[in-house]
């Protein structure tokens, strides 16, 4: 009809800006958490043992210094340094001594190498990952970690397996 006014609903537009400044804080408030760093495709370097990471690994928050220390029988997720060269990998380990500064731990692996000695089985899901894979400790090599590369206790060993290994840290 003609002279006749229509008119709109717009109060789909409130929402809709609603919407657009609840994303943007959203963006800004996890950029910001994230120390404003944009996540590199590129892997970092390994690094010489001499040197300390400029970030904790997830499991530990920055700066936090009253975390729980490392006990003879725990099984940790670590920094634990390779056997045959400058380096290190996060990995499971169970911790056999603490003396001051440094632990003395046996790695934990889920590759089982057949012909090797001192390895002992662990029940599956011993070490805390996501899959619950069978996981093999690994007693014929220990290695001293400082204390500050642990990142996250798992649980404690088994008694009977503890019974077997405690000797190995005297």
């Amino acid at each position: 009809m003609p002279g006749t006014v229509v008119r709109m609903n717009m109060s789909w537009w409130l929402a809709l800006a609603a919407v657009v400044l609840l994303a943007a804080v959203a963006t800004f408030v996890d950029g910001w958490g994230r120390g404003g760093r944009k996540p590199s495709a590129r892997r970092r370097p390994a690094r010489r043992p001499s040197q300390r990471p400029t970030r904790r690994p997830p499991g530990r928050a920055d700066g936090d210094r009253r975390s729980p220390r490392p006990q003879p029988g725990e099984i940790w997720w670590a920094n634990v340094p390779f056997e045959d060269g400058p380096g290190a990998k996060d990995r499971p380990c169970l911790v056999l001594s603490v003396r001051g500064r440094k632990a003395v731990v046996a790695k934990i692996t889920t590759k089982y190498h057949d012909g090797r000695g001192g390895v002992i089985a662990l029940p599956a899901g011993s070490v805390g990952d996501a899959r619950g894979r069978a996981s093999f400790l690994e007693t014929d090599e220990v290695r001293g970690v400082p204390v500050r590369e642990f990142r996250r206790r798992v649980g404690e060993v088994d008694a009977g397996v503890w019974a077997q290994v405690r000797h190995l840290a005297r």
